[in-house]
């Protein structure tokens, strides 16, 4: 083994652009062999994930960062990558991916000591200024805050994030009207109106200006997209702590009635006692500071780079770590990176007493079965059920969680109970009613199935899915081709790029005889589903039946190599040895 001694003194911005590329390529190499197949960050595997080894190599240690940080294997990449800072401690480019890779991962310690030797190198690095500005706010630093922010550019990503720390940190300095003041440039700023208003009522609400909170609050709603469920929880909070139960109920009704299957006003419903008022939501300015970062980050979240959506989500955290929004959203986000075992953490740390907590606890059960972990996604499920007897989603998930299992018998009694529980079925079940239908379907309760079928169509008469899956079950069976062929050529139109509902159509057109116009439409949709061997099979018996049988078994055979299930790929092989004969040949149809 190569010694501390023995080492070359040659760090990662020594090297020349050749070199470094021909020692990348190695390390990759090295990198990959090393994880295994079945190992890589980032696919799910979580447990399966091998130790981190620290190489005595500053260059291997680099590239095995940069290795697990595109695997998503964030928590490996930090550690590679401060073993790399210890060898070379001024390197910028090193100190500037440590910090970003601290952050995403919640090491808001260990990002804020690397984000002053940031800013000492260069004060203009984008996001290290706020770390140190939330460090300042955690601390009670409300005076450093307010310096810090002065300090920074008005452009850009400091143009919204500026005004709104800057508001609370004159809250924290007891400066209620400069704090108002400080809000003023997003008054002309597209897009940030709501969030200004947002931000004046929870200065108000914190400061007891109750009057004033309620007005900003509702010009927030009217300036943004209606009722957010945080607008709700806030302005409802005011109602019942200013003595207004019955408009804060009202304010409940509409929000659900917008909403109908939200669960997050639960806890706030079930928590209501007479002459009991709740506590103020907002009290201080770190909490406000707290709001003003989750309002960024859910932001930045939907328009840029998850990751910095991510960072500023952790730094709410940081500030108030109990703040089930932020913890939804942070979870959300690590589900979205695949990250599932980290995200079930962010999770299950909500408060059981929490709105979010029911919900939170149905995407861990989806995170579980996502990461091969069925049974106990199952259990928890299960559990659910039975300790709420009057809520359908445990088994509405559960029903999922089966039929994408092949599991369609237990399926269909999961979705059973969903309905049973549900009652009267209104126009928003319509997709209980698809997938219940699809797992009657495949457990050959046809019956039943075409029932779903229908009612689910009788909800949403231009649902493309249903009228793909019913239609393309008709043709199947060969009954109603004439009314099946409308309703796929309706889903066509509906859902036009869609690859499996293309194939319905050529299917029915096949069906119907018109062998020139099922081969018209299958090869649309083999070009954009080309790696379904059902479809692949169906254009190669449309093309067999217009006389091009070299074509024909060319598609069998492509079929044959996407793993088609047992049934089909028997008669893949029956095609590609006998083709296909005069009699199988389907006849059209009408509307029997």
């Amino acid at each position: 083994m190569v010694t501390a001694a023995d080492r070359p003194s040659m760090t990662v911005r020594d090297m020349s652009p050749g070199r470094l590329a021909a020692v990348c390529a190695l390390a990759v190499l090295s990198a990959s062999c090393a994880w295994g197949e079945t190992a890589l960050p980032g696919n799910g595997g979580g447990s399966d994930k091998r130790p981190v080894v620290i190489s005595d190599s500053a260059m291997g240690n680099y590239l095995a960062g940069r290795f697990a940080h595109s695997q998503g294997d964030m928590s490996a990449a930090a550690k590679y990558l401060m073993a790399v800072l210890d060898e070379d401690p001024g390197n910028p480019e090193l100190l500037r991916r440590a910090f970003m890779v601290m952050a995403v991962e919640g090491r808001i310690d260990q990002a804020t000591t690397l984000a002053r030797r940031l800013v000492a190198l260069d004060d203009t690095v984008p996001f290290a200024p706020f770390v140190l500005v939330v460090d300042d706010f955690k601390n009670g630093r409300f005076a450093a805050a307010e310096k810090r922010l002065n300090s920074l550019s008005s452009t850009g990503f400091n143009a919204f994030m500026v005004p709104l720390l800057g508001a609370w940190t004159q809250v924290g300095l007891d400066r209620t009207e400069k704090a108002l003041s400080a809000l003023d440039p997003l008054a002309d700023r597209k897009g940030f109106q709501s969030m200004r208003l947002l931000h004046v009522g929870l200065i108000n609400d914190a400061q007891g200006r109750d009057e004033a909170a309620e007005a900003a609050y509702r010009g927030a709603a009217e300036n943004g997209k209606g009722l957010s469920i945080r607008l709700v929880e806030l302005l409802g909070n005011l109602y019942e702590r200013t003595g207004r139960p019955e408009e804060a109920e009202a304010l409940y009704e509409a929000y659900l009635k917008e909403q109908p299957n939200s669960q997050l006003l639960e806890a706030t419903l079930a928590r209501r006692k007479p002459g009991r008022a709740p506590d103020r939501l907002i009290r201080t300015a770190v909490e406000g500071a707290a709001e003003a970062v989750f309002g960024v980050a859910n932001s930045l979240r939907q328009q840029t780079s998850l990751d910095i959506g991510l960072i500023f989500g952790r730094l709410a955290l940081h500030l108030k770590p109990d703040f089930p929004l932020a913890q939804v959203m942070v979870a959300d986000i690590l589900e979205a990176e695949n990250r599932r075992e980290e995200s079930n953490a962010v999770y299950r740390s909500i408060d059981p007493e929490s709105s979010y907590a029911w919900t939170a606890r149905l995407r861990v059960a989806a995170n579980l079965d996502r990461v091969d972990r069925t049974e106990e996604a199952i259990a928890l499920l299960d559990a659910m059920g039975a300790e709420r007897p009057d809520r359908p989603e445990p088994f509405i998930n559960l029903g999922d969680i089966q039929r994408n299992h092949d599991r369609m018998e237990e399926a269909v009694k999961a979705y059973d109970e969903a309905v049973k529980r549900i009652g009267a079925l209104e126009r928003r079940h319509w997709s209980l009613l698809y997938t219940r239908g699809i797992a009657l379907e495949r457990s050959k309760q046809w019956a039943r199935a075409e029932a779903d079928f229908l009612a689910a169509l009788e909800f949403e008469p231009e649902q493309p899915y249903v009228l793909n899956y019913l239609g393309y079950s008709w043709v199947d069976q060969g009954v109603h081709l004439e009314r099946a062929q409308k309703m796929i050529e309706r889903a066509v139109e509906l859902r036009p790029n869609d690859g499996y509902i293309v194939d319905s159509l050529g299917w029915v057109l096949y069906r119907l005889g018109n062998f020139g116009g099922a081969v018209r439409e299958l090869e649309r949709a083999v070009e954009l589903r080309p790696e379904d061997p059902i479809i692949n099979d169906h254009l190669g018996d449309a093309y067999w039946r217009v006389g091009r049988r070299q074509e024909a078994r060319f598609q069998w055979r492509r079929s044959l190599s996407l793993e088609p299930e047992d049934d089909l790929l028997a008669l893949l092989k029956d095609k590609l040895e006998k083709g296909l004969s005069d009699s199988a040949k389907p006849k059209s149809g009408g509307d029997g």
